[in-house]
């Protein structure tokens, strides 16, 4: 098998820049990740086409065009649970929480007051919303509760999805005892993987 030249493997980098783009539009990555290793692959790109145009007798460009970073870059900027909170519907006392509180918790209160003041709410929804300091607020909305989930940057689609599982599951296993109004303390939380 022969090395590749500077050609192929310009083109092998375009190619992984599209699978970047596809990832994005996919909802496999978020928007930091694709704008870190979309750049990585982008200056990588920019170095071995200066390389070689300088010196194309030397192998120098092949250093350039080393893998390795993009797995970094994937997990160092990917969206993590920091935070979780449970309620069922009209009560402001919530059934569980987990993870780091944050320091100013007025946009979980707005979130949540906004669907509950609807005239007709819907019995299942998902609704997210940036914050000013860069994290994200995940709000799912069931038929008898809901579950807020904030994200330490903008989820992806599988993430978002997640999130709409863990509360459907949560209704689907604590149906008796939310309709019934039994003993909170018997319900259990799905919403605590989100932390392990």
């Amino acid at each position: 098998m022969t090395d590749p030249t500077p050609y192929e493997t310009l083109d092998q980098i375009r190619k992984k820049m599209e699978s970047v783009a596809n990832d994005f539009a996919a909802g496999k990555i978020n928007r930091a990740q694709f704008n870190a290793i979309y750049g990585h692959y982008n200056e990588q790109r920019a170095l071995i086409e200066r390389l070689y145009q300088r010196n194309p007798e030397r192998d120098l460009w092949r250093q350039a065009a080393q893998p390795g970073h993009t797995g970094f870059l994937k997990s160092y900027y990917e969206s993590k649970p920091e935070f979780y909170i449970v309620f069922r519907h009209h009560d402001k006392r919530p059934l569980t929480l987990g993870g780091q509180q944050p320091t100013d918790t007025s946009p979980i209160g707005r979130m949540i007051g906004t669907v509950w003041r609807m005239e007709q709410m819907p019995p299942h929804g998902l609704a997210r919303k940036a914050l000013n300091d860069g994290r994200w607020l995940v709000l799912a909305l069931g038929e008898y509760s809901l579950t807020v989930v904030i994200f330490s940057r903008q989820p992806t689609a599988s993430q978002y999805e997640l999130v709409r599982d863990l509360h459907s599951d949560f209704e689907r296993a604590n149906r008796i005892i939310l309709t019934r109004n039994l003993s909170f303390d018997r319900l259990v939380f799905p919403q605590r993987s989100l932390l392990i």
